[in-house]
């Protein structure tokens, strides 16, 4: 098992190839089949109402403002229809932390969703989400997620981690969940027998030591529980952002391939690692597969919040297959928990 002192001095090295070997070659042992996995989903964001901040987002706006929305059921309905005409099998629901909806808000939503589209996969509400809606409902997190699941709650996504380390997170989100709160939404997800995704943005101003802090954080949850099904990791997008005005320069590709193939020694007992196109283009995620990507994500029929930090990339079901391929890999779709034999 790889030490953090190790992982920090690969994160430094020059031997970018000798990484990426290393990281195919666990890939290859993990995934023998020679697979790569996509998946057809959509983002939805239900609001953008946020109290929370975030110096790194370009996406939320403060209560009042007269961008700020909270949809209508029936705008959701028409999302998640639009999703599975397309052979959508489940939809990333998140949004800000709004002050005013309590639980009640949201099993009314979840249970209205699987009533229309039972079969729709819902992996929704990030660790601070759940956080603020138990905090709002008067709950302990545990019967706050164990009521979410209970109205139709699948999964839960790994968003609001970006570095889990709190000196960062005082300085780029105050006022989000604590590293201690974002692992116990996902502990007490895991116990409660549902299955969650880890995530890291990087690039964001942290310390090599302090992105080693969060692999080994996630790497911890998973010897306990198992609970999550991969680990996604994509760096900070600083168009539009008032931290992006300190980060004078984002993350290289050749930073990201590093930490990518990094992430996969470090993250052993994690089985899926995904490459990322959204915020580092096609080419950069088909390299990624060879630097320990089993997986390219999602079509993204609909995104809002990287976008918003000024990313602009795109892509089809057809043009991941097509870059898969040429990777020398096999394309097949999944589900959201990863599995490739549904269709069948």
């Amino acid at each position: 098992m790889m030490t953090p002192a190790q992982a920090c001095d690969l994160l430094s090295s020059d031997d970018l190839i000798g990484i990426g070997m290393a990281a195919h070659a666990l890939r290859r042992k993990l995934h023998p089949e020679g697979v790569v996995t996509y998946i057809i989903d959509r983002n939805i964001n239900y609001t953008n109402f946020c109290t929370e901040y975030c110096s790194f987002c370009a996406f939320y706006r403060p209560l009042g403002h007269q961008e700020g929305y909270i949809q209508p059921k029936q705008v959701i309905f028409d999302k998640i229809q639009e999703t599975a005409d397309l052979g959508g099998t489940g939809v990333l629901m998140q949004g800000g932390l709004h002050p005013d909806l309590k639980i009640e808000w949201y099993e009314d939503l979840l249970r209205s969703i699987k009533e229309r589209f039972p079969r729709i996969h819902l992996h929704c509400f990030s660790a601070p989400e759940i956080t603020n809606i138990a905090g709002l409902s008067g709950l302990s997190l545990r019967d706050t997620i164990a009521r979410l699941r209970d109205a139709g709650l699948d999964s839960i996504p790994g968003g609001g981690a970006e570095i889990l380390d709190d000196a960062v997170r005082h300085r780029i989100s105050r006022l989000k969940c604590s590293t201690g709160e974002w692992c116990d939404v996902h502990l007490t997800a895991h116990r409660l027998g549902m299955r969650t995704t880890a995530t890291m943005m990087f690039g964001c101003g942290e310390s090599l030591d302090q992105r080693v802090n969060h692999l080994e954080t996630v790497r911890r949850i998973q010897e306990e529980t198992g609970g999550f099904t991969a680990f996604i990791p994509w760096t900070f997008q600083r168009e539009h952002t008032s931290l992006g005005r300190f980060i004078k320069h984002e993350a290289t590709s050749v930073e990201y391939l590093r930490t990518l193939a990094v992430s996969r020694l470090y993250l052993e007992n994690i089985l899926n690692v995904q490459s990322s196109w959204v915020t580092q283009g096609l080419k950069v995620c088909q390299l990624g597969l060879r630097f320990g990507g089993n997986d390219v994500g999602s079509i993204m029929i609909e995104e809002n919040v990287v976008s918003a930090a000024g990313t602009r990339n795109k892509a089809n079901e057809e043009e991941l297959r097509r870059i898969i391929r040429d990777a020398g890999f096999i394309p097949k779709q999944r589900d959201t928990l990863y599995r490739t034999c549904f269709l069948n």
